[in-house]
């Protein structure tokens, strides 16, 4: 990564894109691939073992993934109309 005083846009050079921006679309993967192909697998493991206080954890979990997932989509609509992610 560039730092502000080489590069005042502060682009990563691989995406072209602003760190924060950036930063967006990874933490935007890690919360999606958490949430659509571990925690319900969590949840059945936790049920299937009769860990009731374990399943109400991960479906707590899951709610709050899923309120995460939607504050970055947010984020990400935001600055895609802020133009922050073309070129």
């Amino acid at each position: 990564m560039s730092t502000p005083e080489t590069n005042h846009t502060n682009k990563n050079e691989n995406t072209r894109l602003e760190n924060s921006t950036y930063n967006i679309l990874m933490a935007l993967g890690k919360e999606a691939d958490f949430l659509y192909s571990t925690i319900d697998t969590y949840i059945q493991d936790a049920e299937k073992d009769g860990r009731g206080y374990l399943v109400e954890l991960w479906n707590e979990m899951k709610k709050d993934k899923q309120k995460h997932l939607s504050m970055l989509r947010q984020a990400l609509e935001k600055e895609a109309q802020e133009k922050k992610i073309s070129q």
